[in-house]
């Protein structure tokens, strides 16, 4: 569970970076899962668009997408989420 300092941590370093997967009108699948807990392994910080054609609630999309890679919405923010897992290598000291 992260902390609040963690937390706003982690935002600021996700502001820099680019979303990494779109979410649109096929909504989730196994497949998506697996591709962002592979990049949640190599990254630990992942930002996910969902685009406007998705037509699943945005809240619930972003438990599901948590819940399924084993990780944590850091932020959720317009129709962007991030999610934060620690990697084996922990390639980010969070504070």
């Amino acid at each position: 569970m992260l902390t609040g300092k963690q937390k706003s941590y982690l935002r600021g370093l996700a502001n820099t970076r680019n979303a990494l997967f779109q979410v649109g009108k096929d909504g989730l699948s196994y497949n998506l899962y697996k591709t962002i807990e592979d990049s949640l392994e190599a990254h630990e910080l992942v930002k996910v668009s969902v685009l406007k054609t998705c037509t699943e609630d945005f809240k619930e999309l972003a438990f599901d997408l948590a819940m399924n890679t084993h990780s944590e919405v850091v932020q959720t923010i317009g129709r962007t989420v991030v999610l934060y897992r620690k990697s084996k290598e922990q390639k980010i000291q969070l504070p």
